[in-house]
């Protein structure tokens, strides 16, 4: 499993918008698994998962992708890999998981 935290500055539309475009023009393998949004009051939370095919792992992966905003502070990103491990008991090779987390990592 691979995680990267981020705070960032805009619209949160947008940066949604971005984050979505760019990891499903990014791969072809690539597809929005499942979403969910949430609003209370000025808060708000944006859940997306996606999948694709990791070549360097020979196997699939997920990366699920949190944006949550209160008012008008800065936008809180959590994003988590999972799925990338051919092992049985222990996780070896997750370079999948890594790439994929990568491909964030550039749109931000």
């Amino acid at each position: 499993m691979a995680k990267l935290e981020h705070t960032l500055n805009g619209n949160f539309n947008q940066w949604l918008s971005r984050i979505e475009d760019g990891i499903l023009n990014g791969s072809m393998s690539a597809s929005l698994e499942d979403s969910s949004d949430f609003r209370s009051g000025d808060a708000r939370c944006s859940v997306r998962v996606f999948e694709r095919y990791s070549y360097a792992g020979g196997n699939r992966v997920s990366l699920s992708v949190t944006l949550f905003q209160n008012g008008d502070d800065p936008i809180c990103l959590s994003a988590i890999t999972a799925g990338g491990s051919q092992a049985l008991f222990f996780k070896v090779n997750t370079w999948g998981e890594e790439a994929f987390l990568d491909k964030l990592r550039e749109l931000l």
